[in-house]
């Protein structure tokens, strides 16, 4: 008889959180008294939970000043989802023009600590493909967007991100070794596509391509999926291709001003 006790408490908690936000949100800066009669809460309450809501970072107080004001968490918290709503509808019709062409599965991946996780996707017009969903996580060092997504990071931030990583060991060709991976992310880079070469799954391929924001920074990676009976290298050079005009086309609604050229791109056009 308890437990229910305990969700109501939790869920009167973050309650009594969000109408604190929100009060605050109504004011540049506001003292404790005037929060608490406003929302109609006790004194201590109010400052038990502004404390908390300081030290992780949502409001901030001026030196020993009795006024309290919002930072800037909650702004980049809501631009970064606005950012990925925005990313997911600016690669719909991409990805499904992607698809169409190779028959192949598509999809958008995102980095999420310390993995990936697929935030669109388009099926493969083949009965035989990919077994993936949406909100599905997979590793970083064995996947192509996975490798994407690290190659523009400095080095002490990609072992930083693997540090409590274990690298399982998923087929023979998987890579378990941060040093081997850091060595493929250089090509990766000069490349600017990465191959998951049956590391996750035996018989199943994947190349990846990053999508860039506005600042030029990697936000995603844009993949095609497929068996290995379905590939050759005539193959190869055509999803390349694909997956990079596609990725400058997202790119380019995502404020990114212009698309960079790899060395792949060179290759591909070369005859």
């Amino acid at each position: 008889m308890t437990e229910p006790l305990k969700v109501n408490d939790s869920v009167s908690s973050v309650m009594k959180i969000f109408r604190i936000l929100e009060a605050i949100s109504d004011e540049p800066e506001i003292g404790i008294t005037e929060l608490s009669q406003i929302i109609l809460m006790p004194k201590s309450t109010v400052y038990r939970f502004l404390q908390t809501m300081k030290t992780i970072g949502y409001v901030s107080q001026e030196g020993d000043r009795d006024k309290y004001s919002l930072t800037l968490k909650l702004f980049e918290l809501g631009a970064r989802a606005l950012q990925y709503t925005d990313l997911i509808k600016s690669s719909d019709a991409k990805m499904s023009a992607l698809s169409k062409i190779t028959k192949e599965t598509s999809h958008l991946g995102i980095l999420d600590k310390d993995s990936i996780v697929y935030v669109h996707k388009i099926d493969s017009l083949y009965s035989l493909r990919m077994h993936s969903r949406i909100g599905k996580h997979n590793p970083l060092y064995s996947t192509a967007i996975g490798k994407v997504l690290l190659a523009w990071l400095d080095e002490a931030e990609i072992r930083d991100i693997l540090k409590n990583v274990e690298l399982v060991m998923h087929t023979e060709n998987t890579l378990t070794s941060v040093d081997l991976l850091i060595n493929e992310l250089v090509s990766v880079r000069k490349l600017g596509y990465s191959m998951d070469n049956e590391e996750m799954e035996a018989g199943l391929l994947c190349i990846s391509v990053p999508i860039y924001n506005r600042f030029d920074i990697v936000i995603a990676g844009l993949s095609l999926s497929f068996p290995s009976i379905r590939f050759d290298d005539v193959k190869k050079c055509q999803y390349i291709t694909l997956l990079h005009q596609y990725a400058a086309e997202i790119s380019l609604a995502m404020g990114s001003l212009a698309y960079p050229k790899f060395a792949s791109n060179t290759q591909e056009s070369s005859p």
